[in-house]
């Protein structure tokens, strides 16, 4: 008999045993371990709830249904915490903010054919076998709609014994789909692919790098202002996440008359913020910020937004190149931002919103900052992956 003594970071329970890390279990629960692993729950935790969705056990995308909603926003709250703890650091956190059950618009699901067809699913944790997930409650009604599809997609698209990627965006008008195999796209391949992107409503169908059909602009729209992205190009995984940290930024800036927004993507950021402020936007990616810059020409009621194709991990802006800016919102990818948080901790800029998505390479960074003179005021924790141990958040920092 086992006692399970905490979680980490991952969802893991940590056993009385020191050594055992064991899946789907709760702080302050006894549980037996069979031989073959098997974990048997015998005193559950009143924090234990029924898994609203019936692949949790068998689909590796979820690692916290079996705790109440509560329990997991504390949970992943504590990731935030330790993380800045670790660095020293303590911040005011403000009440997580997450996205509703059936709210994820963009999924990367793996499909492979079979002898009857063909299976497009998720994989099960660790492993490479797919588990088809009709009833999946993370992603949006639409995109369950679209799975008998997907299932006809990989026949055409996936040899006989590889397996595909289909990165899927719901959009209002259809969905958006790119298929990344190592299939040769023939002549007559590619007809029957346009048509059945026309039959089955698609906005718009991509094979690898190349776009086959837009039969719909498959457009999304960044404070009232439609952009439509590279296909597969990033995008916020819920519509709900997407505005809590929208208005976070919106807080922390919402003084500024100039903004710089690095690591921009296609404008999540900038292009709402333009309502009232002028605004620098610096991606890497070249195509992401094209369709930014053709958002904001058709835009409405938009201050002055400038584009530059820039590798910021390798060329971050430089204290004179960020002097213009009384303000700076900065995004980086999991790896954080440290080149570039140094040259701003070296700047004249007083005010930074940090979006970041893992708690780690956010607290390294921000105590690069605080160590700079910047007070962090706030840390808002947004959780737009349900049930996931991934955290997202934004936090303000400011200094005279």
């Amino acid at each position: 008999m086992l006692t399970i003594e905490s979680l980490n970071h991952l969802g893991m329970g940590r056993a009385s045993d020191g050594r055992s890390l064991l899946p789907r279990v709760l702080p302050g629960e006894e549980v037996a371990v069979a031989q073959d692993g098997t974990v048997r729950i015998v005193t559950p935790s009143p924090h234990r709830v029924a898994a609203p969705c019936r692949h949790f056990k068998s689909c590796g995308g979820c690692a916290m249904q079996h705790g109440t909603d509560a329990f997991v926003a504390e949970w992943k709250t504590d990731i935030v915490r330790n993380a800045l703890r670790a660095r020293g650091l303590d911040a005011d956190m403000r009440p997580i903010v997450t996205s509703p059950a059936q709210s994820r618009r963009r999924a990367k699901f793996s499909g492979r054919r079979t002898k009857k067809g063909a299976i497009v699913g998720f994989h099960a944790k660790a492993s490479d076998m797919l588990v088809q997930v009709p009833d999946c409650q993370l992603i949006t009604p639409a995109l369950a709609q679209a799975l008998p599809g997907l299932e006809a997609l990989t026949v055409m698209a996936c040899s006989r014994k590889g397996e595909i990627d289909l990165t899927v965006t719901d959009t209002p008008l259809g969905a958006d789909i790119l298929v990344e195999t190592d299939k040769l796209l023939t002549p007559q391949l590619q007809i029957e692919l346009a048509a059945f992107a026309q039959a089955n409503g698609l906005s718009r169908l991509a094979w690898n790098d190349e776009t086959l059909v837009t039969i719909n602009a498959p457009a999304q729209d960044f404070g009232d202002t439609a952009v439509t992205p590279p296909p597969g190009a990033f995008l916020q995984a819920t519509k709900e996440g997407e505005l809590a940290l929208l208005a976070a930024v919106t807080k922390v800036t919402q003084h500024a008359t100039r903004i710089a927004d690095l690591f921009a993507g296609c404008g999540t950021f900038t292009l709402p913020l333009a309502k009232w402020a002028e605004v620098h936007a610096v991606e890497g990616a070249g195509d992401m910020l094209m369709a930014l810059d053709r958002g904001w020409r058709v835009g409405r009621q938009l201050r002055k937004v400038t584009t530059e194709t820039r590798d910021l991990f390798r060329r971050p802006l430089e204290p004179d190149e960020l002097a213009p800016f009384d303000a700076v919102v900065i995004d980086p990818p999991r790896a954080g931002a440290e080149a570039q948080i140094a040259t701003l901790a070296q700047s004249a800029v007083s005010t930074v919103a940090m979006v970041s998505c893992n708690p780690v390479t956010f607290a390294r960074d921000g105590a690069a900052l605080t160590a700079a003179g910047f007070d962090m005021n706030w840390v808002q924790v947004v959780d737009q992956f349900r049930w996931s141990p991934h955290v997202e958040l934004v936090a303000s920092f400011t200094r005279p």
